[in-house]
């Protein structure tokens, strides 16, 4: 696998955004800045993949010509999301142990919301860039 430019700035904007969660929320910690910076990378990792089975997942139940085939795609849909978050924190837990804590279910959430907007708010700003550099 090949690592992007926009790979690099998710990671540098996702840890902004993680050292600003750190600075505004008393049970969000990261022990060193090094432990912020793998944070982020993990984060980028299980969030790319994440973003690949919802992608996939949506595909399936657009598809879908059956009832149960769209249930099934939505069931699938409802697991993935909130299961998500959990793995976020099971797998920061499992990495790097009592260094690095996300705080609750609803600051994790709070946090990958606001770690995909950012990552859609650059790549936006990246592709209009690019529109402009072209013309």
């Amino acid at each position: 696998m090949r690592v992007r430019p926009i790979d690099l700035v998710d990671v540098f904007v996702y840890l902004v955004v993680l050292g600003v969660f750190i600075q505004l929320f008393p049970e969000v910690i990261t022990e060193t800045f090094l432990l912020a910076l793998l944070t982020a990378i993990l984060l980028k990792i299980v969030l790319e993949v994440v973003v690949w089975v919802k992608t996939k997942l949506v595909g399936r139940l657009r598809a879908a010509d059956s009832v149960a085939a769209r249930v099934i795609g939505v069931v699938s849909l409802l697991v993935v999301m909130p299961g998500s978050k959990f793995l976020v924190l099971e797998l920061v837990a499992f990495a790097f142990g009592g260094a690095v804590h996300l705080g609750s279910f609803f600051q994790v959430t709070a946090l990958i919301i606001c770690l995909m907007l950012a990552r859609g708010g650059m790549r936006l700003l990246f592709r209009r860039e690019g529109e402009v550099a072209a013309s």
